[in-house]
């Protein structure tokens, strides 16, 4: 075993050296691809021939005390005017600073020259080295991007073997951090990894920042670089970002060198139709040919007509003579107004994904006036070609569909009877509404009783009468019995068609299925009768909720006066009797001397909330006599609104006031918090914790105390004083304190006053009870 292991390490150590050879091959071989471009400027500028050149070039490293090959980079980056050139920062004016300018242009040269490698994978591996090593980065992916969304792997540095091999091709669709970027035809920079988005390189040393960007080439992206960082990292700055763009669009020119796009179609070197032209005769639609035309940039500016098939309006010799060889944008300049359809044809030539609509406006000109159709556009990318074809809607093809789907939607059914030939015309609905196939034989008029209900019988050969003896138009509604079994409910309306004559030639005339129609009235009838009956019962539940809601809460119960308090209730019920609430309110004496103080408001309204509120308020009071404090009382009666009522919940401030102490304790269960009137300012009491009442089985509820003073005065109420339909409660509630506030009047006087500007507009109850130490 020990001589396996030795066997392995030896043939690891191996394998390593030939790696560092093959690099420093690599290396060596972009080193003198420098030297060689840098000696053919110089020969270019007079410096002899290469000879010559290359003996100058050494002298000027020399000189310089640089190496050859940063003096070599420096000449071709100052000769380029590339992109690469304007991405790399201006040279450092500080000490040194020309020395790492010259090392920077050297390892993005050096880059450079692997990026424009006929082998990605090569390319791969001079861009980690030269460019993403000295910015930390750790591994590199380099996708070929297909025209249907799929990627894949053409070349990687710094992954492993097993996830390369994992990862060498992804389906359209998967959602990748390269497929978001081609979606959105924009590079992306992640400063961590998301997390759900499936990818290359999760383990450790590649899972942390992330930079995918786009590889173009003449407007088009054929790839997608995918960077990454060992942890999260700042974004980079606007140069490291720039030389790394730069080097993508590089590197885009490896995907062009093969010899034919993924999709099998090459364009044709001449600049004339490829095999594309062929596709466009073979469709039965107007199809043009298009290739794109680049502008100093590189970037497309036009599409040129290549090809123009036979169908193209019609004048196939006139259209392919005269629009063969134009620019696009020059034979239809319309087609970059809004109707979007250049834009569409630059998006999938650039990204390769196919576009097609049923209805797209497309524009014209026909002499100097504007004309506009609509159609059903397809747009397609093959290799460095776009088919562009389309099919317009005319007059009569719009019209007979849109009739169909009349005929469809209304159950309609048109047909034409010829009395002389015989001929009867049906149209497609009619043998559906009859349970016939299309070709089975239509029913002439003249034996349509035999199809009628027996009931109906006597009509329709009323109907016939008219129509075929007396010649004039008519229509009548019957049950027509298939031969399935199924009744329809059926109306036809039909006319004569006589000569001049008067002598009868034809009858036309639709069907039409009223079946649902028919069913409607009858379901509406009965349920007129059932809603009768039901608004008859809620209106005797609504008086008897009425009724019992003002036994126990009067709209304005006498005042109460009791250990040194001043208590008074308003009430006001809802506007509408079927809206009776839930509102309530105590005052009451307890045998401890204590005073009870609650109001409360049971969510909903009719009869439930009407003996909820029963069923509280007494509950409440019952439990008041055990000399128990508001939070644990509060808690007691949310029992009683879980277990023992029908899903009751409920808000409600309970308070219990000590006229020896002159102390209120007080506790609150959703409800808005007590208002207190002091030296003329009005201020709501802070919030203790409290949930609504009957929310859940069991609640704790947080107890206040407030100490009194002779003068002051509580407000305790229901949220109909303050709820506005398009008003805050925020809002509302300062409206209140700053009405509550000032020179106190008397106790009613204010009571009336706040109900009086308070007008609720949401159909709820409100309840409100001053009370005033004296």
């Amino acid at each position: 075993m020990s001589g396996d292991r030795h066997g392995v390490d030896a043939l690891a150590i191996t394998i390593e050296q030939l790696r560092s050879e093959l690099r420093r091959a690599q290396e060596s071989a972009d080193a003198r691809a420098l030297a060689d471009v840098a000696t053919g400027i110089l020969v270019e500028r007079g410096h002899g021939g290469p000879a010559e050149a290359a003996r100058y070039l050494r002298e000027l490293a020399d000189t310089a005390g640089l190496p050859l090959q940063e003096v070599a980079a420096d000449i071709v980056h100052a000769t380029a005017h590339d992109s690469l050139s304007q991405a790399l920062p201006a040279r450092a004016p500080e000490p040194g600073g020309d020395r790492r300018h010259s090392a920077s242009v050297l390892r993005l040269r050096t880059a450079e020259a692997g990026a424009l490698s006929a082998d990605p994978q090569t390319a791969a591996e001079a861009l980690l080295a030269q460019a993403l090593s000295p910015l930390g980065g750790t591994a590199l992916a380099v996708w070929r991007a297909a025209p249907d969304g799929s990627l894949s792997l053409a070349g990687q540095a710094g992954f492993t073997a097993t996830e390369a091999g994992q990862w060498r091709h992804v389906p359209p669709g998967v959602g990748t951090l390269p497929q978001r970027a081609l979606g959105e035809g924009r590079s992306n920079w992640y400063g961590t990894l998301p997390s759900a988005v499936p990818g290359i390189g999760r383990r450790d040393g590649t899972g942390g920042a992330r930079a995918v960007l786009l590889a173009r080439l003449g407007g088009r992206v054929l790839g997608v670089l995918e960077m990454c960082w060992p942890g999260p990292r700042p974004p980079l700055d606007a140069a490291e970002h720039r030389q790394l763009e730069a080097l993508a669009d590089l590197c885009a020119y490896t995907f062009a060198t093969a010899p034919a796009d993924a999709s099998g179609f090459a364009a044709a070197p001449d600049g004339g139709p490829g095999p594309l032209a062929g596709l466009a005769d073979a469709l039965p639609d107007p199809a043009l040919v298009l290739q794109p035309l680049f502008d100093g940039r590189e970037e497309v500016c036009d599409f040129l007509i290549t090809h123009v098939n036979e169908h193209l309006d019609g004048r196939a010799d006139l259209a392919r003579v005269s629009l063969s060889g134009m620019r696009l944008l020059e034979a239809y300049p319309l087609a970059a107004r809004d109707d979007d359809l250049y834009d569409q044809i630059l998006r999938v030539y650039t990204t390769g994904e196919p576009f097609r609509t049923e209805r797209m406006t497309l524009a014209a000109l026909v002499g100097s006036v504007p004309l506009t159709a609509v159609a059903a556009v397809s747009i397609g990318r093959y290799g460095e070609e776009v088919l562009l074809s389309w099919r317009t809607e005319d007059e009569a093809t719009r019209l007979a569909a849109l009739m169909d789907h009349v005929q469809r939607l209304g159950r309609i059914g048109g047909f034409e009877e010829n009395l002389v030939t015989g001929d009867i015309a049906w149209s497609s609905e009619l043998f559906a509404l009859y349970g016939l196939t299309p070709t089975s034989s239509p029913v002439p008029l003249e034996r349509l009783h035999r199809h009628a209900h027996p009931d109906d019988s006597t009509a329709v050969r009323r109907f016939q009468s008219t129509l075929l003896r007396r010649h004039r138009g008519g229509s009548t509604a019957f049950r027509l019995q298939r031969a399935d079994g199924i009744v329809r409910h059926i109306r036809v309306i039909a006319e004569p068609v006589t000569d001049p004559a008067g002598d009868l030639l034809a009858v036309r005339g639709v069907f039409q299925d009223v079946s649902s129609q028919h069913w409607t009235e009858v379901a509406l009838a009965a349920t007129r009768d059932r809603l009768a009956d039901t608004e008859e019962r809620a209106a005797e539940r609504n008086r008897l909720a009425l009724q019992l809601q003002q036994a126990i809460m009067p709209p304005a119960p006498a005042p109460i006066d009791a250990a040194g308090l001043r208590v008074a209730v308003r009430y006001r019920p809802a506007e509408k009797e079927h809206l009776v609430g839930g509102d309530w309110y105590d005052a009451v004496v307890l045998p401890t001397k204590q005073v009870l103080l609650a109001v409360g408001d049971i969510a909903g309204h009719g009869i439930e909330a009407a003996t909820g509120m029963v069923v509280l308020r007494n509950a409440l009071r019952g439990l008041a006599t055990t000399g128990a404090g508001p939070a644990e009382l509060l808690g007691w009666l949310n029992t009683v609104a879980h277990h023992l009522t029908e899903q009751v919940t409920a808000t409600a401030v309970c308070g219990l006031y000590d006229p020896e102490t002159g102390v209120l304790r007080w506790a609150r269960a959703g409800h808005p918090p007590p208002l207190l009137i002091r030296d003329g300012e009005a201020r709501s009491l802070p919030l203790p914790r409290g949930i609504l009442l009957g929310a859940i089985a069991e609640a704790a509820y947080e107890e206040q105390r407030l100490t009194l003073a002779s003068g002051d005065r509580l407000l305790m109420y229901t949220d109909g004083l303050v709820e506005r339909r398009g008003v805050s409660v925020e809002r509302s509630l300062a409206q209140l304190l700053a009405s509550a506030g000032g020179p106190l009047p008397d106790l009613d006087e204010q009571l009336d006053h706040l109900l009086a500007q308070s007008r609720s507009d949401t159909d709820d109850d409100t309840c409100l009870i001053g009370i005033h130490l004296y």
